[in-house]
């Protein structure tokens, strides 16, 4: 069965960016929550606890049509959490072949941070803007609703945001696009290059 992980610093590493009682709250309760209710959809199917979180969400098809939408629901939102919080340090510049990829796609950083803030400040409601690898191993931009990952998707997430309210609301309140912005100031660049990497395996 799965279990909330633990964060790899403080819940106020992030500050003034991203606040302690935001971070604490978004982790022990709302990533918990996705937990629980996940391991809840999957006591009576004993075989596909063995799986991993993300097989699960990346094979919905044949998750039992009873458990689907919570597996979809909650898988993901355990899955796109454990993604976002490794993402996560101050101080960390833009760097390696990632740069250098985002640099030919995007024609520049400044570029991408425009184009990745339009997404995450379009999507209606609740959901997730990403930096994926497409099925054609390409860079891509790209929105999820609610906790669909890009895995479900055939894609492989190597930066994504969580545009959750729950995720800004105590500091930025209804201000998405301060909250993105303050975002680029809190990405583990080294993280996303080594997520980046591997992707390209």
């Amino acid at each position: 069965m799965f279990n909330l992980p633990k964060l790899p610093y403080a819940y106020d590493a992030l500050e003034p960016f991203i606040d302690a009682k935001t971070m604490e709250i978004h982790h022990t309760k709302h990533h918990q929550t996705y937990v629980d209710k996940l391991n809840k959809a999957l006591e009576k199917y004993p075989k596909l606890q063995k799986n991993s979180a993300e097989d699960l969400i990346k094979n919905l098809e044949v998750i039992p049509e009873d458990i689907r939408t919570a597996v979809r629901n909650h898988g993901g939102g355990h899955v796109n959490h454990s993604f976002f919080w490794q993402i996560l340090k101050k101080g960390i510049e833009p760097k390696g072949e990632i740069l250098k990829a985002i640099n030919k796609k995007f024609k520049g950083i400044d570029t991408f941070k425009e184009q990745f803030k339009d997404a995450a400040t379009t999507l209606f409601g609740s959901g997730w803007a990403w930096l994926v690898l497409n099925s054609k191993g390409e860079l891509e931009i790209v929105k999820t609703p609610n906790q669909d990952s890009p895995i479900t998707h055939n894609m492989i997430p190597i930066l994504g945001i969580d545009v959750w309210e729950h995720a800004y609301y105590l500091r930025y309140q209804n201000r998405r696009p301060e909250y993105v912005d303050a975002f680029f100031n809190v990405i583990n660049w080294e993280k996303v290059n080594e997520h980046f990497l591997n992707a390209k395996k």
